[in-house]
């Protein structure tokens, strides 16, 4: 299985195809490596496709140190991921955490980024919302900790942005649903406190936003009512981004619609490409 120390932690990752631009995938809280198989089927054959796993997330490895996990910390890991991998720039495409991730890495490594596509991101940062927000998270880490990870698998069997997915797709859900079981409960546990319930409001941002000048594609689900407007906050704020709203669509776009998602993302990388 191919893993590799990335800062200090093993990290579980793939590559499909070659030759062409490198494309990166970064899975959500409820995700991994296997969240993105769609689109490793449909760009593999024009793109190198690179999934991992976080750490905290199976089969990579679960650091038991709670400073061990940050947002930053995240984007860190795919940029030194990149470099265990030679490449100097790559596309980034990450849903809701990863989107997160995705945004922090082309803030913080500008220069090892060639785009940004940012999924479903942003729930609970407008500045009214944060607090509540992010005491959730970190109530649900506790939960997760004291129950394992089937206390995560109910809330998000509970959640209405991801209904629709529910809906739609019975046997992909189901399958959604059979794979988060598998999460390790440490490391889901400090995923919520530490990335998820630590990590600042987009509109922290705003400035650093305002003066980036990577091309974003900015996508999220109408039936995503806490991303709408962050999404639209990102399409406004960054220099260079354009915006698009999925119809009848919930938070895990990615799997809920993958020939439309991949359609927008297939157009923005052909102008997004250098």
């Amino acid at each position: 299985m191919p893993h590799s120390l990335i800062n200090g932690v093993n990290l579980y990752f793939e590559t499909v195809g070659g030759g062409g631009p490198p494309l990166v995938f970064i899975h959500e809280l409820a995700g991994d490596y296997r969240s993105w198989e769609p689109q490793l089927r449909a760009f593999a054959r024009s793109h190198t496709c690179i999934t991992f796993s976080a750490r905290g997330y199976l089969p990579s490895g679960i650091p038991a140190d709670p400073q061990a996990y940050s947002q930053r910390q995240s984007a860190a890991d795919v940029i030194r991921l990149l470099d265990h991998l030679g490449i100097d720039r790559a596309h980034l495409v990450g849903l809701s955490m990863g989107g997160f991730v995705t945004l922090q890495a082309g803030l913080d490594f500008p220069q090892r980024v060639c785009s940004m596509t940012i999924a479903g991101c942003g729930s609970g940062s407008e500045p009214h919302r944060y607090a509540e927000k992010r005491a959730a998270f970190r109530a649900m880490s506790q939960q997760v900790a004291a129950d394992g990870a089937l206390a995560f698998v109910r809330a998000c069997e509970a959640e209405p942005t991801r209904a629709s997915f529910r809906s739609r797709d019975p046997r992909g859900w189901a399958e959604f649903i059979a794979r988060l079981a598998e999460h390790d409960a440490t490391g889901l546990s400090l995923t919520l406190h530490q990335v998820q319930g630590s990590r600042p409001s987009l509109w922290d941002f705003e400035d650093a936003l305002r003066r980036t000048r990577i091309p974003a594609l900015i996508l999220c689900g109408d039936q995503d009512e806490p991303c709408l407007q962050p999404s639209l906050f990102l399409a406004r704020t960054l220099a260079d981004a354009r915006l698009a709203v999925l119809p009848g669509c919930g938070h895990v776009l990615n799997l809920e619609e993958p020939a439309l998602f991949n359609a927008f993302l297939r157009d923005f990388l052909a102008t997004a490409t250098p």
